[in-house]
């Protein structure tokens, strides 16, 4: 399927006329980066003008994006490895972003201009300037909230909150053990911690800037800062432990021996949550574990969580909650690259080269 149709069931953006670099168009262009097959991004995508109709309808919004993140998910779900795939193309890339309201429809009636709103789903599509949606696919936030926080809200920050709260009873005082500390999710379970008086330990892996990125974590509220080879020392960790309670909560999105080693600190009746595999390598759990420690294993997905409180006031109260913590100074944002549409070759690149400690991000003029 040609852009220039698929485009048509993407929900009021009409008359693309993309061939051979000739565009013709009624109204205004707006701007996308899209696919129509799966790919590695830096092949597949391409960026396309898109055509917004001049009036919204009903229960309509029209939006103008602020600014939406590149995320290891949108990688992935361009390549067709992620499992929420789309089911028509060409398709915009992106799950989330934050954006203004621009316009609306006759019968909206919890949305007005100038709103700050995030998408409710994951797969709505914000690599673009503009959009439109339904009411219901929107989330109204706090005008004052910062931008580059914002983008990111529905994703790494609730990540961290939700396996936080909902596999262990944690409280002041007890401590946690988290592989990728210096990810984006690993920097907000950090400074969740702090807030809530939790300790942590923190294993990245080896680097050139290990010092620097140590120091940085530190001043975030981490209390330990760990390589992959640190926390095989047994002497070193029983010195952790002399000061500290050992963990009974595991956050693991690298998997592997890496895995395995945060396990062998855990301790009785302690859970681990799965959410990632950036090694590629499976997790291998040692039988004792099983038996002698009655740990338990669990995986969280975001996403399946967003599905299943699509519109909860559970989901609603922790949006606030990190909304607050921000306005707050509580949560700092992690340093982020900001790009235009045009850089999305070599920021994607960038990316997938890893030690970036930095995330990228779609900035709208």
């Amino acid at each position: 399927m040609s852009f220039s149709k698929g485009f048509r069931c993407l929900g009021y953006f009409r008359n693309l006329h993309y061939r051979q670099g000739v565009v013709n168009h009624r109204f205004n262009s707006s701007y996308a980066l899209a696919y129509e097959v799966f790919g590695e991004p830096t092949e597949v995508l391409k960026k396309v003008p898109i055509q917004t109709e001049r009036h919204v309808k009903g229960n309509h919004v029209m939006i103008k994006y602020l600014a939406s993140p590149i995320n290891p998910a949108d990688i992935n779900t361009i390549q067709g490895v992620y499992p929420v795939k789309p089911t028509s193309f060409p398709v915009i890339g992106g799950n989330e972003g934050v954006a203004e309201v621009i316009q609306v429809g006759p019968n909206v009636k919890n949305i007005k201009l100038g709103d700050k709103v995030i998408p409710s789903g994951s797969t709505t599509g914000t690599w673009t300037t503009h959009r439109v949606l339904t009411e219901k696919d929107l989330i109204v936030l706090d005008k004052n909230i910062d931008t580059m926080f914002a983008a990111q809200i529905a994703v790494n920050p609730c990540t961290a909150y939700r396996m936080m709260q909902d596999f262990v009873k944690l409280k002041e005082g007890d401590s946690i053990i988290q592989n990728g500390g210096n990810s984006a999710v690993g920097i907000y379970v950090i400074q969740l911690a702090k807030f809530w008086n939790i300790r942590s330990i923190n294993v990245i892996r080896d680097r050139p800037d290990l010092e620097q990125t140590k120091e940085y974590l530190k001043s975030l509220g981490a209390d330990y800062v760990l390589t992959e080879e640190e926390i095989r020392k047994r002497e070193l960790m029983d010195k952790i432990f002399s000061d500290i309670s050992k963990p009974k909560l595991a956050l693991n999105c690298v998997g592997g021996q890496c895995a395995t080693d945060c396990v062998r600190h855990l301790d009785d009746d302690g859970t681990m949550v799965t959410y990632g595999g950036m090694s590629k390598k499976p997790v291998v759990i040692p039988t004792g574990s099983f038996i002698f420690k009655n740990h338990k294993y669990v995986g969280y997905w975001q996403t399946r969580w967003n599905m299943m409180n699509f519109n909860s006031s559970q989901r609603h109260k922790m949006l606030e909650e990190l909304t607050e913590l921000s306005a707050n100074k509580k949560l700092i944002t992690p340093k982020v690259i900001q790009v235009s549409l045009d850089e999305y070759k070599e920021a994607i690149e960038n990316m997938q080269k890893g030690f970036s400690n930095a995330k990228y991000v779609f900035k709208f003029d």
